[in-house]
């Protein structure tokens, strides 16, 4: 089954700072390497390297960069057939500067223009399999069909139906009353620390299991950085710590961790089983440089994994 990845790809630009410098404030960086990356790209490049069935679907301009990005994402396994064009919209690229650990991501804004999917992807997307995105696209996203026009939720419940399973990353911005019909029915919804705290005002998983019901969500995920992850499916509660490791970069870790359960859960990998891969394959990628560091065979984590065992 293909897994379609629906979402950004972009270049990221690295600095590094001693500090981040406050409102009306200054401080000097330094320029690091360029690497592309892209939140949903990178996702898109793990689960491809594990050996999955990719598809990228993206809205870029038609400049040297996009082409440049898109030749990129073929290299590294992941199928762009379905990419759409707009001239009109802007470069893409992320400023990344990483400060004491961590990483801050400002990303230049594209634009909310819709994504009209061609009637081959909307085909295609009407296969079973997964798709893997944010709201930000979801919300994005026309396709003309022989009833008439699908968008936005109306379109991922029709994909739903035929059989697509919805894994959304929503990261740090969580979601609101709102954004539930987009988030209805979907098969895993992944938050980091900020997100859930943005979306349930609290960190306890274990007192949304209403909500999840209410939404007909199988799993709620909720990423704890350094360690690990817990995930809920209303009923149970499972837990994986993460790995003591040397911090190099911590970009691309959650894209790491989405692209890498989404591949274990087309293996059918029990959830907790998926849940503990993705954590190590997480954890692995934050001691190499770049947005890509998570890109692995699955024996090349495992192997990790196992050194990493011994060693504590």
């Amino acid at each position: 089954m293909t897994a379609f990845f629906i979402g950004d790809v972009a270049l990221d630009e690295y600095y590094t700072a001693n500090r981040w410098p406050g409102r009306a404030d200054k401080g000097m960086v330094t320029e690091l390497p360029a690497e592309i990356g892209g939140s949903i790209a990178n996702a898109a490049v793990v689960h491809a390297a594990l050996g999955g069935d990719t598809e990228f679907i993206s809205l870029l301009n038609d400049s040297p960069l996009s082409h440049r990005l898109i030749a990129d994402l073929q290299d590294n396994g992941v199928g762009i057939e379905h990419m759409l064009t707009d001239p009109a919209i802007a470069e893409s690229r992320n400023l990344i500067f990483l400060v004491d650990g961590e990483h801050v991501v400002l990303t230049v804004e594209m634009g909310e223009q819709p994504m009209w999917l061609a009637p081959d992807t909307l085909a295609a997307l009407r296969q079973p399999g997964f798709l893997y995105t944010t709201l930000y696209r979801a919300r994005r996203l026309h396709a003309q069909a022989e009833e008439g026009v699908l968008k936005q939720a109306d379109l991922l419940s029709d994909i739903h139906r035929h059989g697509r399973r919805a894994i959304f990353d929503l990261d740090v911005g969580g979601c609101t009353v709102e954004d539930m019909p987009y988030l209805t029915g979907a098969a895993v919804v992944i938050f980091n620390q900020v997100g859930f705290r943005t979306a349930f005002g609290h960190d306890d998983l274990s007192r949304i299991g209403d909500w999840m019901r209410d939404h007909a969500i199988g799993w709620v995920v909720r990423t704890l950085a350094a360690d690990g992850a817990e995930a809920s499916n209303g009923e149970t509660l499972l837990r994986t710590p993460g790995y003591p490791v040397n911090v190099v970069d911590v970009t691309g870790a959650g894209d790491t961790f989405g692209g890498t359960l989404t591949w274990c859960l087309a293996q059918d990998h029990p959830f907790a089983e998926a849940m503990d891969f993705a954590v190590a394959a997480a954890s692995r990628s934050v001691t190499i440089h770049g947005p890509r560091g998570g890109r692995a065979n699955a024996m090349e984590i495992c192997r990790w994994r196992d050194e990493t065992f011994e060693g504590l």
